[in-house]
């Protein structure tokens, strides 16, 4: 006669969490895939630093460089295989308990750079201490916007320059959170963000556009007509019209996929956009639900949010935008993170090569496309 066999408790109930778990994974951690992507970042040469986070890249008026701003408060100049990275400039003169590795916020953390090719000047915005300057020569940089309409600056992220009207405009992401926080800016949904606008000649600066989540790069277009700037929860991209009929008022100019970081503006009028990593189900419920992104902020650690994030598997992608329409033109990756991790910024050079900064890993990399 047949017999029957009972699957013994202890065995069944291990198995089916473990399956349950699986399930689970692959639908809320395994970040999406995005379709007509070029696997092509694999390829870029990887520049060591020796210290992580070189946020955001830049090149001086002689095409000098790049500079990258890194975690410990200092600005530092690739001179090539040879010479390697040298210090050129830092933002804070406390620099005796600088981590190479962490934040500390005595030490400032310097963001988004950009050169004013008229005078050599290199504009920081540091997630600490506000707007800042540093000559051509490099050294301790100087204050020059901290507070804006009775508000202090508390998230200075990235900015561009008009050097036609002497005006610079940046981003303030947050009256809540500095820089180490960024990821619970995100997913808090706070709507204080604020893009600012700083006269050089009356000293004078003002919020032209607010009530962004998390507004993290910001560059003008080619004819300066207008600025755009990106929120990393959303994927949104704004635009705001600085010249022309539409002066003064604002729309949506693009949507990008995964969370976007810095944005760099193209000889050709086009844009590069930093992503730091894909959405998957459990980022995108996050930031949909106000209530599940306050609950994460308040329960979970930072480290553990920004794993769950970008599904324990950081990727290397960006995103080029057009400069007229917005549209998606193209999007580079490296799937698996082989070679390239946690974009902050894609930077094009004129000799074809693009240059890529990580917010957390210690490299900077090129890509010669060419």
């Amino acid at each position: 006669m047949p017999t029957n066999h009972k699957i013994p408790t202890w065995f069944a109930v291990p198995t089916v969490l473990a399956v349950l778990s699986v399930v689970l994974y692959q639908i809320l951690i395994v970040p999406e895939n995005l379709e007509g992507t070029k696997n092509v970042l694999t390829m870029a040469k990887t520049i060591p630093i020796p210290v992580a986070g070189p946020e955001s890249i830049e090149f001086d008026p002689k095409g000098e460089g790049p500079y990258a701003a890194v975690v410990d408060g200092r600005i530092l100049k690739w001179r090539g295989d040879d010479l390697g990275w040298v210090d050129f400039a830092y933002t804070s003169p406390h620099r005796g308990n600088c981590s190479k590795h962490k934040v500390v916020p005595t030490c400032g953390r310097p963001l988004g750079l950009t050169f004013e090719k008229k005078t050599g000047d290199l504009y920081i915005c540091d997630g600490y201490l506000g707007l800042m300057k540093v000559g051509p020569e490099g050294g301790l940089a100087e204050l020059v916007v901290d507070e804006v309409e009775g508000r202090k600056v508390m998230f200075a992220n990235q900015g561009d320059i008009d050097e036609e009207e002497d005006v610079f405009y940046f981003n303030d992401s947050s009256d809540k959170y500095h820089f180490r926080d960024v990821f619970f800016v995100a997913v808090s949904g706070e709507r204080s963000g604020r893009v600012i606008r700083y006269d050089k000649k009356t000293k004078e600066a003002k919020v032209v556009m607010d009530n962004l989540v998390c507004n993290n790069g910001l560059a003008l277009n080619k004819d300066r007509s207008f600025l755009i700037t990106c929120e990393s929860g959303t994927s949104l991209v704004h635009r705001y019209w600085i010249k022309g009929p539409k002066a003064g008022t604002r729309d949506i100019f693009a949507k990008v996929p995964g969370y976007p970081d810095n944005i760099r503006l193209t000889s050709s009028g086009d844009f590069w956009i930093g992503i730091h990593c894909k959405k998957n189900l459990l980022g995108r419920l996050i930031v949909r639900y106000k209530w599940l992104g306050k609950l994460v902020e308040k329960t979970v650690k930072l480290e553990y949010v920004i794993a769950f994030i970008n599904g324990f598997k950081p990727q290397g992608v960006a995103v080029k935008i057009s400069g007229e329409t917005g549209e998606v033109l193209e999007v580079l990756e490296d799937k698996e993170g082989q070679t390239m991790k946690y974009v902050s910024e894609a930077y094009e050079r004129d000799d074809g090569k693009l240059w890529f900064g990580s917010v957390y890993w210690p490299a900077v990399w090129v890509l010669d496309r060419k």
